[in-house]
């Protein structure tokens, strides 16, 4: 049986183009820019649509906070440029009131989540078996639309078949009506909050534990740290970063609040509970004060940008001493 040679592979000559795979080869900022250009074509679709349905909205709010609004048959129309509606709007008790709720909300709120939310982390960190259930079970209150969560809280505070009204007869507070009074109106919406969000500060937190390194425990037992001030002098810091993510996110949902007092109280009794986001839907879609509306978003969201920015510079500069 005659056997076949294996032809020679043969070589691109001088002349000949160099194969696409080595097009780049000594350059790589060339083929980061060319990598750039196509993420961004990718993402192109992605980014018209988030323009679309967020940035146009937010310029056009904008817009219409400095604008004389007239409501017409169809619709509005803008007829010259006034700062009258941002004057109005500072001017206002209402939105003083409304202010000032947010503020105090939205600190309590996510003091207490990030204190009970920090205990549940250590407690998961230090869970040898059934860590996986329990951050499942846990994750169930956040999973909840906050909609659907309102309304399961709603009917526990109802007065006429509500679990908590049965409690508080029970331990002999009376037959109070608690989403009709203001002082335990706002305590049922935090405890409703803190239930629901919770969960979300305590994964955040569990994950920052996780990372941290065993071997400054193992030091710091060595030199004979209790637990409490393994947890203040080691621990804490350690998780600075982590606790300072949680927070923030909880600071924008806090001041974005809408959809629950919407649902548990609407904002009542008369002004107690309403937070800055249900009074710029009342005033717009209820009043159709269209300008003043857009003047207290835009308000609000300049407040949300300024306090982040602060927050950030004093969480850098105590993290570049803590160095």
């Amino acid at each position: 049986m005659a056997v076949t040679s294996i032809p020679p592979v043969s070589t691109p000559g001088p002349g000949a183009a160099p194969p696409r795979a080595s097009q780049f080869a000594g350059r790589p900022d060339a083929f980061r820019r060319r990598l750039g250009r196509l993420g961004w074509a990718f993402s192109a679709p992605a980014l018209a649509v988030v323009a679309v349905v967020t940035i146009f909205p937010i310029i056009f709010s904008v817009v219409m906070s400095l604008e004389h609004v007239n409501e017409t048959a169809a619709g509005f129309s803008f007829n010259g440029f006034t700062w009258s509606n941002y004057s109005l709007v500072l001017g206002s008790s209402v939105w003083q009131y409304a202010l000032v709720f947010t503020l105090v909300y939205t600190a309590i709120t996510v003091t207490l989540e990030l204190a009970i939310g920090t205990c549940i982390a250590l407690v998961l960190e230090r869970l040898v078996r059934g860590r996986g259930m329990m951050m499942a079970l846990l994750l169930i209150p956040w999973s909840l639309i906050t909609v659907i969560s309102a309304e399961l809280w709603y009917y526990i505070y109802d007065p006429t078949y509500g679990i908590a009204d049965r409690f508080l007869q029970a331990v002999g507070a009376g037959h109070p009506t608690i989403l009709g009074t203001q002082v335990p109106a706002i305590a049922a919406m935090m405890v409703a909050d803190v239930w629901k969000t919770t969960p979300f500060v305590a994964i955040i937190v569990l994950a920052g534990l996780v990372m941290l390194p065993q071997e400054i425990y193992e030091a710091a037992e060595v030199d004979g740290a209790g637990s409490w001030t393994t947890f203040w002098r080691v621990t804490f810091p350690l998780l600075r970063p982590t606790i300072a993510l949680a927070v923030l996110f909880r600071i924008l949902q806090a001041f974005g609040l809408f959809d629950l007092p919407y649902v548990l109280t609407g904002g009542g009794p008369g002004h107690s509970t309403t937070p800055l986001a249900i009074l710029s839907y009342q005033t717009m879609f209820t009043n159709y004060s269209f300008g003043p509306g857009a003047a207290i978003a835009t308000s609000t969201a300049l407040l949300v940008v300024l306090g982040c920015l602060v927050f950030l510079k004093v969480f850098r500069s105590q993290v570049g001493e803590e160095s």
